[in-house]
């Protein structure tokens, strides 16, 4: 099954609000407590494409089967050329490798935008499936913060991860 790739839409964000709203209430991927509404999702959206950032779908069959974006790391000046990647697909696409192909495209997308680093900060040790991605693109370990959040009854660590983006670290950036 063939997985396509292309910019967010408004009329995708009801998919992606329930996909959101799946990991929220099921997983670790986000440390939000409650999901918000898709009033919410569309303002987000809306704020990182004003900040230049991209926000994508992936689509299996014309469904959504999942969506990434890239944010500011840390909204500090010195940082502007570091990204964090989120990626979340929905549970019937899971381990079919859409997450594979979101996560190739935004590295390739923010390459061509000439941000420099993006960073995985990844919710809990136990997201074996979302370290190993991140590992497989060339992402590295850096840190692992402990009992950061509380959720789902349990004090959850949280995995950094980065990895060069185009020339890196190893030219001024333009």
């Amino acid at each position: 099954m063939a997985t396509s790739i292309r910019d967010a839409a408004p009329a995708d964000l009801t998919a992606i609000t329930a996909i959101y709203a799946h990991a929220v209430h099921h997983g670790t991927a986000s440390f939000e407590l409650s999901p918000p509404d898709e009033a919410e999702m569309a303002r987000r959206r809306e704020v990182l494409i004003a900040g230049g950032y991209p926000y994508i779908v992936a689509l299996r069959d014309d469904r959504i089967a999942g969506y990434a974006y890239a944010s500011a790391y840390r909204p500090r000046p010195a940082y502007r050329f570091t990204v964090e990647d989120s990626v979340y697909v929905d549970p019937a696409f899971q381990g079919q490798g859409v997450g594979r192909a979101l996560l190739t495209a935004l590295i390739e997308i923010c390459e061509a935008r000439g941000f420099r680093r993006m960073i995985a900060v990844i919710g809990d040790t136990q997201s074996h499936g979302s370290i190993a991605l991140h590992r497989a693109l060339g992402f590295a370990h850096i840190g692992t913060i402990p009992a950061l959040g509380y959720k789902h009854d349990a004090w959850r660590d949280t995995v950094l991860m980065h990895r060069p983006l185009s020339e890196g670290d190893t030219t001024p950036p333009a």
